[in-house]
Order: C-alpha cells, then structure tokens, then sequence
C-alpha cells in the first residue's frame, strides 16, 4: 500500500475522542523524533519551516519550501503532507508535481492572501483543478480562514467548507474555530475536519476530538515550543 492511500485511510472510521494526531516537523531532525515517538503520520507547518530556515511566516520562496519537504520526507518513513501556503502562485499541475517530487502524500492550501480572503468560488475552482492533476495521489486539505479573517459566524466557514468538499477536497480545516463551535462546524461539514491545537494550552486533541475533530494538528506551535525550551538552554549556559 503506497504512503497516500495509507494517509488518507488514516482520516477514516475514527471514533470520537481518538482523532489523528499530526505533529508538525519543521526539519529532518524534529521529523525522526516524532516518527520515532511513533506517530503514524506527520504534517509540517508552513510558519515553522519559515522560522527554522530565517524567513517569515509567509515569506519562504517556493523552492526553500518545497526542498525543505523533500528533506524532511526523506528522513523518515512515514506519510508526510505538507503546508504550501496558497500554493506559491504555481499552476495546478506544477504544484502537485513539485509536492509529489518533494516526496508529499498531501497538502494544506488557504483561501486568503495577504490577509485577505478570497472569492469562496474562485477558490473551489483551483481546488478542484489541484484534484484532477493530483488523481488520488494527494490528500487535499482545504483550509478555511473565515474565523482568522475576523468573520466569526460558523455558517461562513461551512458554506465555503461546502464548495471545497464539492470541488475535491478530501478535509477541510477552519483555522482558528473556537473549541465551542466545533460541534456545528461537525454537523455542516462533510467528511474529515482539521482542528488546530495549541501545545499545552487549551483543550487536549482527545477533548477536540470529542467535540468533532478528525485530525489534530499544531502550526508553528510546536517549534516554537522547541525555540522557548532552547532559550532556556541558552541562558543555562551563560556565564554567571
């Protein structure tokens, strides 16, 4: 079974309270500690890779992206997908061949730029253009970013969860949703639902899971919980 259909079953059949947890490497080193903690699967964080290669959140040219993937997917033998932001500007089918190049079961991609959200239509079309050149061989999650836009009423993010499951979409992910609409966000939306978690802080993936996630993943949080514990390294050292 090849790692895509192997991530993909993992979304699947899950009981409430068990979702799929993902942790978010930004480099080969931080992948090999959580393939070898055991997680069956992975999924790196955009603004973590930034971060560890000196740019900022949004920033990373397409090529350090994607070459920092292929590094981390090939340091471990698990599924791997990845965070392409807005997809670099790249046509469908150049950006699934640079993902699947880089070694990617799969990818996040956003319906905003530059903190602005894009026309829900538009965006679908593209979704559904990355699904025809992907086939199956790519796991598509749709970012939603009505609630990190300001728009608060869960109605917004359903009726564009609605369009991106239409055009192809395989999960949907409403970043930022508080933990309190997730119950509605699970009654509107069909199939798979990325909740983000913050490293402790907040509710545990299994509390989340119990609310209607399906899978958990973290962002940039847990490398930059890695930077703060390394601060404190760094001061340890410090002369007295």
């Amino acid at each position: 079974m090849d790692r895509a259909r192997v991530f993909r079953a993992l979304h699947h059949h899950r009981v409430p309270g068990d979702p799929l947890v993902l942790p978010g490497p930004w480099d080969a080193a931080s992948a090999r500690v959580f393939a070898e903690a055991g997680f069956p699967a992975l999924a790196t964080p955009s603004a973590g890779i930034a971060a560890s290669l000196g740019h900022e959140d949004g920033r990373t040219p397409a090529d350090e992206m994607f070459a920092a993937v292929a590094r981390i997917t090939r340091a471990v033998d698990v599924p791997v997908s990845a965070d392409v932001e807005g997809g670099y500007g790249l046509p469908p089918k150049e950006l699934v061949e640079r993902l699947l190049e880089a070694g990617a079961v799969g990818c996040n991609l956003e319906d905003s730029e530059d903190g602005v959200l894009e026309d829900p239509h538009r965006h679908a079309d593209r979704l559904a253009e990355v699904r025809a050149a992907a086939g199956d061989r790519l796991f598509l999650n749709a970012r939603v970013d009505t609630f990190v836009r300001g728009i608060t009423d869960p109605e917004r993010a359903i009726e564009r969860a609605a369009l991106y499951v239409a055009a192809g979409a395989d999960c949907v992910y409403p970043i930022g949703a508080p933990a309190g609409v997730l119950p509605l966000l699970r009654s509107g939306i069909e199939g798979p639902l990325n909740v983000n978690a913050l490293p402790g802080q907040g509710p545990s993936p299994a509390e989340l899971g119990a609310l209607g996630a399906t899978r958990i993943t973290f962002g940039p949080g847990l490398q930059r919980r890695a930077v703060r514990a390394l601060r404190e390294i760094a001061a340890e050292l410090l002369p007295k």
